[in-house]
């Protein structure tokens, strides 16, 4: 058969396509795989308030970690 062979260049420029950041129609919807599971939105926002709050207190560390 035919092989077809991307470029980098024509990857990379792929990405920022309208298409690509649009999810398939008619995909199912299943929490942890193809939508976000309750235990990763938890956890997103627990991130978000502890950074909002290192901000506000004048420290930000060197590295963010998530445990």
């Amino acid at each position: 058969g035919t092989r077809i062979i991307y470029d980098r260049k024509f990857l990379m420029e792929c990405r920022n396509s309208p298409v690509a950041k649009t999810p398939p129609s008619d995909l199912p919807d299943i929490p942890g795989v193809t939508s976000p599971g309750v235990e990763e939105l938890k956890l997103e926002n627990h991130h978000v308030q502890n950074c909002e709050e290192k901000v506000s207190t004048g420290e930000e560390e060197q590295f963010d970690m998530d445990i």
